[in-house]
Formats: C-alpha cells, sequence, structure tokens
C-alpha cells in the first residue's frame, strides 16, 4: 500500500480518494466477511485504544472498550451510511462506549477492598488520592500511532496529550467535558464532527470545551516543563541515578534527585507522599535493610516518559518477580513525580518479561 493511501486510511481525510481502498472490503464485511471487516478496522484498533484510555484512564478499560466497539460496528456495519470517514463511525461508536461505561460508574471504585500490596504499615500521607483506577500506557503502544496525526483543529502535543498528568487531569472533569477536550483538543476532528459524534449541537460542544479548558487548566495540566529533551544525554543520565539509588537501597541519593514538592503515588493503594521529609519517611520503610538488594528496574517507557519494571526477589527460587511498573516525571534537572503501579497484566503488555533471571 502506496504512504499516501495509507495515510488516508489512518487519519480518515473524506478529501482522499479511498473508495478503491474500501469500497470493495466494505461491500464483502457487510457480507459477513470478517477479513474484510478486519480490513476496514485494524488501521485505527491502536488509536481507538488510547483514545479510549485518554477516557477511562485504564489500559484494561480501553482495551475492552475497543473490543465492545469493534463488536458494536459489525453489527451495525448495515447502518453505516458512509456520510462520514470510517475513522469517524469508529470514534463516535467508541467514544459513546467510554461514555456508557463512566455514567455506569464503571470508574468510580469504592474504597480499596483487597489486602494492601504494602508490606509495611506505611507513615501517614500527606492526601489519600482520588484517581485510584489509573494506569500507565506502554510506549511500545504509542510507537504504532507514528502515522496516525492529530487533525489541525488539535491543540496539545501528541507527547503532552499523553503524559500520565494530562491523563489524570482529563480524569477529574466531567465525562462529557473529558470527551469533548479529547476530541477537540488532543485529535482535532472539528466542532461539527464532534457535535455528530455525540449526537448533539456545535454550541453544546462550544460550551462544554470552554467549562473543560477552564477546569483542565488547559496547557497546565499537562505538567510541569521539562527542560532536558526527549532522551536526552542528560535525562538517561537522571534516569540512570535513579536506579541505581534505588536499587541500591540509597535513600540519600534518590532524595537528592527529587524536586522540593516532589509526589509519590501507588494507585490503586490511596496513599500519596509530597515533599522531601514526607517521600523520605516513606522510603526510610522501602529500604529497610531487610529490602536492599532484592529489587531491581528494568528500562521500559511509559506514557512518553522513562519507566522500569520493577522486580522482586522470589524468596524460594533463583529469579525475580515483576511487582510493579514505576514511572518518573521529570522536572528540569530533578525527578517531579514517581509512580508506581502494580504489574497485574501491565508486566506483559510492556512487553517485558513476568520472571528474570537472579
Amino acid at each position: 500500500m502506496n504512504s499516501r493511501r495509507r495515510r488516508c486510511l489512518l487519519v480518515g481525510d473524506d478529501q482522499c480518494d479511498t473508495h478503491d481502498v474500501t469500497d470493495a472490503a466494505l461491500h464483502r464485511a457487510r457480507a459477513g466477511d470478517e477479513l474484510a471487516f478486519g480490513e476496514l478496522t485494524d488501521p485505527y484498533r491502536r488509536e481507538l485504544q488510547l483514545h479510549c484510555y485518554r477516557i477511562l484512564g485504564s489500559l484494561q478499560d480501553a482495551e475492552d472498550a475497543v473490543q465492545e466497539t469493534l463488536l458494536s460496528a459489525w453489527r451495525a456495519l448495515d447502518r453505516f451510511e458512509e456520510r462520514a470517514s470510517v475513522r469517524s463511525w469508529l470514534y463516535r461508536i467508541a467514544t459513546n462506549r467510554c461514555l456508557n461505561m463512566l455514567r455506569d460508574g464503571l470508574r468510580r471504585p469504592g474504597p480499596r477492598r483487597a489486602p494492601s500490596e504494602i508490606p509495611f504499615v506505611p507513615p501517614p500521607p500527606t492526601q489519600l488520592g482520588e484517581l485510584l483506577w489509573l494506569e500507565p500506557y506502554p510506549d511500545v503502544l504509542l510507537d504504532e500511532l507514528a502515522d496516525a496525526a492529530p487533525g489541525p483543529e488539535a491543540v496539545y502535543e501528541t507527547r503532552e496529550a499523553v503524559s500520565l498528568a494530562f491523563i489524570a487531569a482529563l480524569q477529574r472533569l466531567a465525562p462529557r467535558q473529558r470527551v469533548v477536550l479529547v476530541l477537540r483538543d488532543v485529535l482535532g476532528f472539528s466542532a461539527a464532527e464532534t457535535a455528530g459524534i455525540l449526537e448533539t449541537t456545535e454550541a453544546s460542544v462550544n460550551s462544554a470545551l470552554i467549562r473543560a479548558r477552564e477546569s483542565a487548566g488547559a496547557r497546565a495540566a499537562a505538567g510541569p516543563d521539562r527542560s532536558a529533551l526527549p532522551s536526552s544525554a542528560r535525562e538517561r543520565e537522571l534516569v540512570g541515578q535513579f536506579a541505581d539509588a534505588f536499587q541500591g537501597g540509597d535513600l540519600d541519593q534518590v532524595l537528592a534527585l527529587l524536586a522540593d514538592d516532589a509526589w509519590v503515588s501507588m494507585p490503586p493503594e490511596p496513599h500519596e507522599y509530597q515533599g522531601i521529609p514526607a517521600i523520605a519517611e516513606f522510603f526510610k520503610h522501602v529500604f529497610a535493610p531487610e529490602r536492599v538488594g532484592r529489587t531491581r528496574l528494568i528500562p521500559t517507557g511509559a506514557n512518553g516518559q522513562p519507566a522500569f519494571g520493577q522486580y522482586v526477589k522470589d524468596p524460594s527460587a533463583p529469579v525475580g518477580r515483576g511487582t510493579g511498573i514505576v514511572v518518573l516525571t521529570l522536572a528540569g534537572e530533578r525527578i517531579s513525580r514517581i509512580d508506581r503501579f502494580p504489574a497485574g497484566g501491565l508486566i506483559e503488555r510492556f512487553g517485558l518479561p513476568r520472571t528474570i533471571p537472579w
């Protein structure tokens, strides 16, 4: 497939001559050909997943939403009138599926009922977190989106529109405001296209966008500016220093790498710590003598940020088992956030092994 035709498919540009690419597949899909349906929808699967992740804040829920979107699209194929691109049609189904999930309350968990994974009694936190369902998004999945450029009305750069700070800011918006902000300012859909997706008026879309921008703080929601360039030598040095200090249980060195107002969080644990004194008190337990030398960090990337797979020595076998994903947010020459997420099924999604030799 030539590059121009592929780009037309990916961005859903209705000005492109894509009829020769899609008409035959659409005809076969309507006749029950599942492979033809895959030809129509596979180019959009990954960007739909990222779209649902932005709205829901959870990779697992985003994957579920995409599966339900494709199932709904398959069932509704006869009703696709081709007045919009396949991409816009799929975004309409996916967006409304995410709104239904939010409306059903699936993303508002109550107090944690499972036993805490923290292996010690934690000190009093600075605050109890609200976004207990938040999960990181693997960079290995973002790498598959290089050709999916946003529309001309996009406000956010791709990097900031996937940062953990931005995803967290989105979760604090009302669902409809969240969706409008993503469709308009992140993906670059026009007001008319957004109104069509949400089956509402352009006036309603514009009103929701104004409120969303005010609530999210517009670009400020993307988090602190980073003076180090992505993957710059200084960033690699800082991240390497953190890994060495953390694995060695060097509390003083870890604290020296943090900004004065840094945060530590551990969703779905509610405990959050801000500032050097509070973080130091927490890490005193993390780096207790009996735990030093039992953790290794394997570099990876999440949300366009440096991250690690965390492995802990199995006491009964010569292996380390993946226990979590640690994501760093950098601000200038310091680390401004450390967010740690339990492994669950995340380790495999990051392309990391479940165990490593020890």
